[in-house]
Order: C-alpha cells, then structure tokens, then sequence
C-alpha cells in the first residue's frame, strides 16, 4: 500500500464542504450504463488487465464456519494466485503475481499471518463489530487493537449507518478519528461505508468525504452481506469524492468495491472505471482491491480460455 509517510492525515471536519455535496442521480446512471460496453479491452490487452486484477483482489473469508484450515487453503491461493503453467505461457517471467491481501475475521488473523509469512503478503481484518457496527464503541476498538496484535496490517473498520441516517457528521467524523489514532502506524484503515444501507447516492458522497477527513486511507462500498453490495453507481460517487479530496488536499486514497463481485467482465468495469475516473495509478493494489470471494475463480478461468481459446472444465481449476 502507498508508504507510511504519503499517507492521508485527515483534515479538520468541514462541513460546508460536506454539506455542499449534490449528486445527479440520472446522470450517474447514464455514465455507468455506458462503462462496460464503452471500453472494450482489446484481446491483446485482456490477459494484462485480468492479471493486473489479480493482484488487487483482497482474497476474503468472512464465514460463520472459517477454521484454521479454510484460512490456510486461502492463503496457500493467495501465494500462487494463477498456476505456473499458465504464467509460463501467459509469458510472465521473474514477476511474482499474488493477491493484495488476504481479509479475515480478527480471530483468524494469527494463523493467516503464520500461513503467510515471507510472502509479503498483507492479512487484513475486518474489526469495530463488522458487519453491523452496532458494539459499544470500546469493543470496537478493542478489536482494531486485538487485529493488529495478531499482525493485521489493514483494518477494515465499518461505519454506525445511523450516524449518515441521521445527519450527524461529527459523530462519524469523531468516531472514525477514534478508529485511525487506534491503527497508527501500525495499519491502514479500509473505511466500509455500507453504502446498500445508506438512502441516497448524496449520502454516499457525503459519508465518503467524512471518512476521508479522518483520515481513512481506503474507502470501501460494502461488507458483502447487505442486500445491496457493491454497485457501479455508488463507485463512480465515491470515486469523485476521491478525486475532490485530492484536489482540495493533495492526499490519494484509495478505493474498495466489496461484495457480489465474481466476474472477470465486472472486475473489468470496476478497472475501466477507476482508469477513466482517477487515471493509472488506480488500476494498482496500492490504490485499488477488490473485495472478492469467488472472483478469482473466473479471472483464472478467462486467462484460461485467453490462453488455449476454450474453457477448462471446473475440475481442471483448482482453487487451493
């Protein structure tokens, strides 16, 4: 991720600023509508770009029934992401292509950080009572400091909704302040807006701004367990707040769509996005994951077919 002394350091909360957010819903609708047909890749660059979302992707196990050894399978994944074979005549040589992260429960994250270890590899935790945030405040951070004992690297915190419900930016604002004094140096704070739970694109804009003047370091859309994940729509709007924070204040942050991403064609949307919206530098891990269960199944499948010019049957595949 961007180094320690680039990172954002939080601005003093405006509210004028936040206040003045406006979205034109229709136009952002017409703008997404456009993105995935707009932008063919074209064949030559299709494996360049699937490999490049590989290398984002924020491998994640965020289940009920997560044991030791589902996190071991996915770390093993995380290392060896596309077989050799097919690197070998994908032509990539002496690069080591992995995962930007692996992210996990905080009682996961020891043996996620053992089964990593010399990869350098990140384990991100999800903390502050994910996915709800509905704990007392000292339990939340209790768990962003319990993450980065075990090793975590990135803390993906999530918001208390009812603060952007309710308007209640300081609150939001404090809290998160709270949130990055607790990662320190120690960790990068991924900011989880919950944006399916949140009641209109302006509200996403604005929470997206808030969490940047505290000092989050990502913004993300969404825990994967709202109804409503990550969406095209509320990705370009906090895309922009991304692009108005770095021209007001000079700081990159970077940018998670979460939750219902599966597809190397979707990954492909969210890349001509970031590209089209914030430029290059967007399209690496340092500013940009995706937060993904199951989306690396495809993207090995597609640079699959790339490769020979069909599809592989599944047990062909093996995922770890």
């Amino acid at each position: 991720m961007t180094s320690l002394n680039s990172r954002n350091p939080g601005t003093p909360l405006d509210l004028d600023w936040v206040m003045a957010a406006h979205v034109n819903k229709s136009a952002v609708e017409r703008r997404v509508a456009a993105l995935p047909g707009r932008r063919a890749i074209k064949k030559d660059w299709q494996a360049a770009w699937l490999l490049r979302a590989v290398t984002c992707i924020d491998l994640t196990t965020l289940a009920g029934d997560d044991t030791p050894g589902r996190v071991r399978r996915l770390c093993a994944k995380a290392k060896q992401p596309i077989r050799p074979d097919m690197l070998e005549r994908l032509g990539v040589k002496g690069e080591r292509i992995t995962v930007g992260a692996v992210c996990v429960y905080p009682s996961r994250v020891k043996e996620a950080v053992e089964a990593l270890k010399g990869s350098g590899i990140p384990v991100a935790s999800v903390a502050t009572g994910f996915p709800a945030g509905q704990t007392p405040l000292p339990q939340r951070i209790a768990e962003i400091e319990q993450a980065i004992e075990s090793g975590a690297r990135e803390i993906d915190v999530v918001i208390s909704r009812a603060h952007v419900l309710t308007g209640d930016w300081k609150a939001l604002y404090d809290e998160l302040k709270q949130f990055r004094a607790t990662c320190g140096e120690a960790a990068h704070m991924k900011t989880i807006l919950a944006t399916g739970d949140l009641g209109t694109l302006k509200q996403v804009q604005q929470a997206s701004l808030v969490a940047m003047m505290a000092g989050s370091d990502f913004i993300k859309t969404s825990t994967g367990k709202e109804t409503t994940n990550a969406t095209l729509e509320v990705s370009l709007v906090m895309v922009r707040a991304i692009r108005e924070y770095l021209e007001r204040t000079g700081y990159k942050i970077g940018f998670k769509p979460a939750g219902g991403i599966n597809s190397a064609k979707q990954a492909m949307a969210w890349q001509a996005l970031m590209k089209e919206e914030l430029g290059d530098e967007w399209l690496m891990p340092d500013l940009f994951r995706i937060g993904a269960s199951s989306l690396l199944t495809d993207l090995e499948r597609q640079l699959y077919h790339y490769i020979t010019g069909h599809y592989a049957a599944r047990h062909h595949m093996p995922m770890g």
